[in-house]
């Protein structure tokens, strides 16, 4: 009698493979470049003073889109490896998703600092690893968001600075000039875009984020 709980079964795969889309949005935010790149384009857009502007729609597509370009070399690996093996029934669902486990580990750690690591070892009580790939998820997840994180904060207040001077100017200006009446936001906002544009600032911030996963 056919064992209904093997998990080369169909309705088991079919199972796997649902259960898995419905974590595809936590595995798209906890281990990828996902996390850093939105989190810099709301601070920018924060930084020019638009609530809206760019779209949410925007500025989450374009994000999908860079993290499928900064991504592309390790779901290549992963494809090699995982995916393709799977879908040609050369291994089953369980040395698919072990053998996926090994390039997305590989770009987690070249991201991910020491320090954070060596803290969720402490509160997980795990011995040290010998080697860095044998770090267990559970630690390597959450050090790697947090990781992501602080990266994302200190572009973010890099990306801050230049528009912060432009708006004390103005506020101080508009004060000097006796113009209390109207928001300084209003005033500095062009001369924001117009600085943005000039420097060709989307050019500068793709290729930031895109270099800082180099």
């Amino acid at each position: 009698m056919e064992q209904p709980w093997n998990l080369d079964h169909p309705l088991i795969g079919v199972f796997l493979a649902v259960t898995f889309l419905s974590f595809l949005p936590a595995v798209l935010i906890m281990f990828t470049s996902f996390t850093r790149i939105i989190i810099v384009l709301s601070f920018l857009r924060q930084a020019i003073g638009g609530a809206q502007i760019p779209p949410n729609q925007v500025i989450i597509g374009l994000s999908l889109f860079m993290t499928l370009f900064i991504m592309s070399p390790t779901l290549d690996a992963v494809a090699k490896v995982s995916i393709t093996p799977f879908m040609e029934e050369k291994i089953d669902i369980v040395s698919a998703l072990k053998n996926a486990e090994e390039p997305a580990k590989k770009f987690m750690l070249q991201h991910t600092r020491q320090k954070d690591i060596a803290l969720f070892l402490r509160l997980s009580n795990e011995d040290n690893p010998a080697k860095p790939t044998d770090v267990p998820l559970k630690v390597l997840v959450p050090a790697f968001s947090i990781s992501e994180l602080k990266t994302a904060f200190i572009m973010g207040f890099l990306i801050y600075l230049p528009f912060i001077i432009i708006d004390m100017v103005v506020a101080s200006v508009m004060l000097s000039m006796g113009m209390m009446m109207v928001p300084p936001v209003m005033v500095s906002m062009p001369f924001k875009l117009l600085l943005f544009v000039l420097v060709d600032g989307w050019n500068i911030i793709m290729g930031s984020l895109a270099r800082s996963f180099q």
